[in-house]
């Protein structure tokens, strides 16, 4: 048509597929130490005052390690020096049995080698990937290397530096020597960037304030970057006793798991594989097994299948084993824990409680141990790094020392069992009325063979059900101390009150009487002051039968008092609303 412009469209451009064999040509394999280079955080070395209390926990936890595992009393030196903004210089030496020249490449410059994840045995680090974690952050801040230098105490010493090649997850060694002289220990020499420290409660001091006091056999000596010294003096010199490698315990065994271990089994039948395989598995509960399930027990472990496997594990949980073996677990002891707090918090009241051994799912034994410090110097102070200040009033507020196998977290604590294990507790049910302003020190240390932390970091528990609950059953009995405690502090500020009262109104009631009658005074009084006493005595023998009173009632108690301070506050807010 005439007028009509002439539309010109562009035809679209199709691209054809992409084929698997295109796609094919970008495929990477990656090694564990690339991962970990690109993903730092998931090591815990992420926030500048963070990734340097990091630092020290995993050359420390090491340390620690190998010396107790030797039987050597632990003597730990760290010294931290600044080079320049946010460049630091740390020296980390111990006392321990060494490193050979065999194994010291693969220990601080390998991610996942070392000789403690594939053993079931209780210890402070458990994947192999700390201290070479650390020399690989080390390298892609500063470019250098990380220096060490071994010795076993007989002249065999020797140095070198050490680096990470991430493609391949191997050391690089060089300047490897040999050195006349006498050294015993570990001593590693390594510069980081991008971190800071500072003296707070996520700070490399206050770590080591905490590790020791769940070491009490160890003396750790701190250099801070500014020169003061600080030393955590040993106040035992008793080594803990070296926890047993253990089996898994059955009851927390998983299918898969099962079938894993079956198919490794030099065992030729399924009865002895069992046998062979589990802790607290005997003849007896093998025979139990046997008659729960379909199939016979002189099977190949090799060939059992899932559905048999299935029903082993079912059987499992039919049976009533025996604990886990408590040799493999190296609790602190509540006498160290309960000296250790009263030289360092100084509570008014101090209730510790080691539960028994339990079992977490894979069949890991665990054990949980509680310390709830009550008054004195408990809690955490508002004023700031838990010190005094000349006219201010010093407030408290409660603070959580999380451990695991002794090792301080100071990180990650809204995603821990622990701390959801305390804020599950109903705190004013044991007499404490604000639990986040008390004067409250909850200590708590969870061990196990394998603790199940929520990442590489290890700062938190995985709340598994049987680590949460058995966490809550060991607060609750220390609770209960607490409680009791408290019930008798007021109960005791009420008999004080009431004798300053009986007191008083007899000298009143004398004189009255001695006015009305013309009696001696004095002699009134007396007898007035010998019918207090006496009703002061039945009432104090009443009360100290609050000693045979059981925990459900003094709880009780306490429940109707937190009811009854409940409804004084209504009722002021009640009368606040009208005045308005």
């Amino acid at each position: 048509m005439a007028g009509e412009k002439e539309v010109k469209t562009e035809e679209k451009k199709v691209e054809r597929p992409i084929t698997a064999e295109e796609l094919a040509k970008d495929f990477r394999e990656h090694s564990v130490a690339e991962f970990f280079k690109k993903n730092r955080q998931m090591l815990g070395l992420y926030g500048k005052i963070r990734t340097l209390t990091t630092i020290v926990h995993e050359y420390c936890t090491n340390s620690l390690d190998a010396t107790e595992e030797a039987k050597i009393l632990p003597d730990l030196e760290i010294k931290m020096s600044e080079l320049g903004t946010e460049y630091y210089e740390l020296t980390v030496k111990d006392n321990g049995p060494g490193l050979t020249k065999e194994t010291v490449g693969k220990a601080l410059g390998m991610l996942l080698a070392g000789t403690k994840f594939h053993r079931m045995v209780q210890s402070r680090g458990q994947q192999g990937i700390g201290a070479a974690g650390v020399t690989l952050f080390s390298q892609i801040t500063t470019g250098k290397p990380v220096k060490v230098i071994s010795g076993t105490g007989k002249g065999k010493t020797f140095s070198l530096e050490l680096t990470i090649d991430p493609k391949k997850n191997e050391p690089k060694i060089i300047n490897l020597k040999d050195i006349e002289k006498q050294f015993q220990g570990l001593a590693i020499q390594a510069k980081f960037k991008d971190v800071l420290y500072r003296v707070s409660e996520q700070g490399p001091l206050e770590y080591l304030r905490r590790t020791a006091i769940a070491n009490p056999h160890a003396q750790i000596t701190f250099v801070d970057p500014f020169g003061e010294k600080t030393v955590f003096k040993r106040s035992l010199n008793d080594i803990p006793e070296k926890p047993t490698p253990v089996k898994p315990h059955p009851r927390g065994v998983t299918v898969d798991e099962l079938i894993t271990l079956a198919k490794y089994s030099d065992s030729r039948k399924v009865g002895s594989f069992l046998k062979n395989e589990f802790d607290r598995m005997g003849d007896k509960a093998v025979e139990e097994i046997s008659r729960k399930i379909t199939f016979d027990m002189n099977k190949d472990p090799r060939k059992i299948g899932w559905e048999e496997a299935e029903e082993i594990v079912k059987a499992f949980k039919e049976i009533q084993f025996i604990a886990p073996r408590v040799d493999a677990l190296r609790p602190i002891g509540e006498h160290r824990i309960k000296t250790s707090l009263e030289s360092i918090v100084k509570p008014e009241f101090l209730s510790v409680i080691t539960r028994k051994p339990q079992v977490y799912s894979g069949g890991f034994p665990f054990q949980v141990e509680v310390a709830v410090a009550f008054g004195g110097e408990a809690g955490r102070s508002t004023n700031g790094n838990n010190e005094k200040k000349e006219g201010i009033e010093e407030l408290k507020r409660m603070e959580i020392m999380r451990f695991a196998n002794r090792a301080p977290l100071l990180f990650d604590g809204g995603a821990c069992a622990i701390t959801k294990a305390v804020n599950s507790i109903e705190w004013k049910r044991y007499g404490v009325q604000d639990i986040d302003n008390a004067p409250l020190t909850i200590f708590v240390n969870f061990i196990s063979v394998y603790v199940p932390y929520t990442s590489a970091g290890k700062q938190a528990i995985a709340d598994e059900e049987e680590v949460v609950e058995e966490l809550r059953l060991a607060l609750m009995d220390a609770a209960r101390r607490i409680a009791r405690h408290i019930v008798g502090k007021r109960k005791e500020k009420e008999k004080l009150e009431k004798k300053r009262m009986y007191l008083k109104y007899a000298t009143e009631v004398a004189l009255a009487v001695s006015e009305m009658t013309g009696k001696p005074k004095a002699e009134i009084e007396k007898k007035l002051l010998n019918i207090v006493m006496k009703r002061l005595k039945i009432e104090e023998e009443e009360e100290n039968k609050v000693n045979d009173v059981s925990d459900e009632e003094i709880e009780k108690q306490l429940e109707k008092e937190v009811k009854k301070e409940e409804k004084k506050k209504e009722k002021k807010s009640k009368k606040g609303k009208k005045k308005g």
